[in-house]
């Protein structure tokens, strides 16, 4: 783990869930034994995307809800890259809400660690979309009226391949999501509940631990029904691998395209604007 810590001190508030987050990102690159140079982080903006910055491998701080097309970017151009995409779920589900369904939709391999507290925290505690009803907030003092996103329902909906969820309350276990989440070929979600001590309160430690219930032992995450009876259940929230399919990544089809493009060779000038004139 030495090998990915740097110098920079977290400036996180004590008790935030993130420093958990970041202790299982230094364990899950230690047990994959990933070079640092062959590794790049990029984030957002937010309490969680601070992460890169502790982290001694390639990152990428960017702009507000934007860290998924500059992480695809990345890929791209560099597809030896293993990339996580850092954010949090008003960085990732509100202002970068767009991104999200072409990033699962079309596969691209990278993991994407979604921190999720409910709230705006590095902007002083505004309501995000993944808060519970009922909920206060600075900017929802009577209690939060809306009905909250789910990420792991979204991701369903998106056809992402990889979709898992963890807390705060367990790095090692949210290390070994995050382990097969890179091992996947493909694009993986780990979804993770990170309280907010200073804007939510002791209590969101409490609420996360009575809110969620790990997947039985004989769950099938590659079964479809299964997860989105896991996904929408309303007495829990489930933890652990919730599901998987194997399907070709964004940058094995391109292959593929690139190939057919050369075997069929290019078209003319001619005939390209003869497809543009009909």
């Amino acid at each position: 783990m030495l090998d990915y810590k740097n110098e920079v001190k977290p400036v996180w508030c004590v008790g935030c869930g993130h420093f958990g987050v970041l202790n299982a990102v230094y364990q899950s690159l230690a047990m994959l034994q990933l070079p640092p140079e062959d590794v790049a982080l990029i984030s957002g903006i937010g309490c969680s995307s601070r992460l890169p910055g502790y982290v001694s491998t390639y990152g990428f701080n960017s702009i507000h809800g934007r860290a998924l097309p500059i992480a695809i970017g990345a890929k791209i151009a560099r597809p030896e890259t293993t990339v996580l995409v850092i954010t949090g779920d008003g960085d990732a589900l509100s202002i970068g809400m767009g991104h999200f369904p072409h990033a699962a939709r079309r596969n691209v391999d990278m993991t994407m660690i979604m921190m999720d507290n409910g709230i705006y925290g590095l902007t002083k505690g505004q309501v995000s979309p993944t808060l519970e009803e009922g909920a206060i907030t600075k900017t929802t003092i009577y209690g939060n009226i809306d009905p909250p996103i789910d990420a792991v329902q979204l991701a369903l909906g998106c056809d992402a391949s990889f979709i898992a969820r963890s807390t705060s309350l367990d790095p090692k276990h949210m290390a070994e999501m995050i382990v097969l989440g890179i091992r996947h070929k493909g694009f993986s979600l780990v979804h993770v509940l990170s309280p907010c001590v200073t804007f939510r309160g002791r209590d969101q430690y409490t609420w996360i631990r009575e809110s969620t219930e790990p997947l039985p032992a004989d769950y099938d995450p590659k079964d479809l029904r299964s997860a989105l009876e896991a996904a929408y259940r309303k007495d829990k929230l489930c933890t652990g691998l919730i599901y998987q399919k194997e399907r070709p990544d964004y940058g094995t089809l391109v292959k593929m395209l690139n190939e057919k493009a050369k075997a069929k060779g290019s078209p003319t000038l001619e005939e390209v604007a003869h497809q543009f004139s009909i």
